[in-house]
């Protein structure tokens, strides 16, 4: 797998709610433009358990019309019980996709001998390659560093997109993980050049929406070893970093697409928009950056 930047892409809607079509492919062709390494859709940035199963078919199938062999196409399966999961790797390998996501099954709350079992069944039946998806505060379960070493001994799991922010985590994955064919990618902007400065492979970045040139660029500076201009950059886009988590994602990176008028910002209730307050301060952070 490449290292780099990937970009949790939002699902735009229309007015109705339904998915926004043209608006998916502008906004995948901003991405094709950039020096991101690949997309990773139908993730919660992507509110992927608000779709129905044909719209989340819909979705991979527009994005690899638009970026197949230009961009690296990565969705996140986002279920919980494992039959499910292993018929949506197969639907995405046969639409394209390059690689597949899998968060860790929510709610449900399996043991980690449940959770390792999970993976394992799912990379086992995957026709591509398997990525682990790790995020507690979503899920209420983690997939602790001496599990992800193990599980990177499968040889059809590649690597984990980790939601922690703590950088001694990260380290301890990169750590665990240093002799297994395994990258580490952190879930978080605001941790993404630190991690590729201690030897991470690259972010898996809700900003990558609002400015993916910016965020290849910084992520592949890192990789080169030219890490003072990127953590220039790190520095300079930090409060965006931030802003495009205000309140619950991706209420924010809607509304600065919306702000830069490439798509409406709807989102699908029970969700709601960003609040008066937060709006206003992410406009005067895009403004201070001249995206506005």
């Amino acid at each position: 797998m490449k290292k780099g930047a990937y970009t949790l892409l939002v699902t735009p809607f229309k007015e109705d709610y339904s998915l926004d079509e043209e608006a998916l492919r502008n906004i995948v062709r901003m991405q094709v433009e950039s020096d991101i390494a690949g997309i990773a859709p139908l993730g919660v940035t992507g509110e992927n358990p608000l779709l129905s199963d044909a719209e989340v078919k819909r979705v991979v199938q527009i994005i690899v019309e638009e970026a197949k062999g230009k961009k690296y196409i990565m969705p996140d399966l986002c279920l919980m019980g494992t039959p499910e999961s292993i018929m949506r790797a197969q639907m995405y390998a046969d639409l394209g996709a390059d690689y597949v996501v899998a968060f860790s099954p929510y709610f449900v709350l399996p043991r980690p001998e449940g959770l390792m079992k999970y993976y394992i069944d799912v990379a086992d039946a995957s026709p591509i390659p398997l990525i682990l998806h790790s995020s507690k505060g979503r899920t209420g379960v983690e997939l602790t560093p001496a599990m992800t070493a193990e599980l990177a001994k499968h040889p059809n799991i590649v690597a984990t997109k980790d939601g922690k922010k703590e950088l001694d985590h990260l380290a301890k994955l990169i750590y665990l993980t240093k002799d297994e064919d395994f990258l580490v990618f952190t879930g978080k902007d605001t941790t993404a050049f630190p991690t590729v400065a201690f030897g991470g492979a690259g972010t898996f970045t809700v900003a990558g929406n609002v400015i993916p040139d910016i965020m290849g660029k910084m992520i592949n500076h890192a990789l080169e070893g030219n890490l003072e201009e990127a953590n220039k950059m790190h520095l300079q886009y930090y409060r965006l970093f931030e802003a495009c988590r205000f309140e619950t994602n991706p209420m924010a990176a809607k509304r600065a697409l919306e702000l830069m008028g490439k798509i409406n910002g709807m989102l699908r209730p029970p969700m709601t928009e960003l609040s008066e307050a937060k709006t206003q301060e992410l406009k005067t952070i895009l403004g201070e950056n001249g995206l506005l």
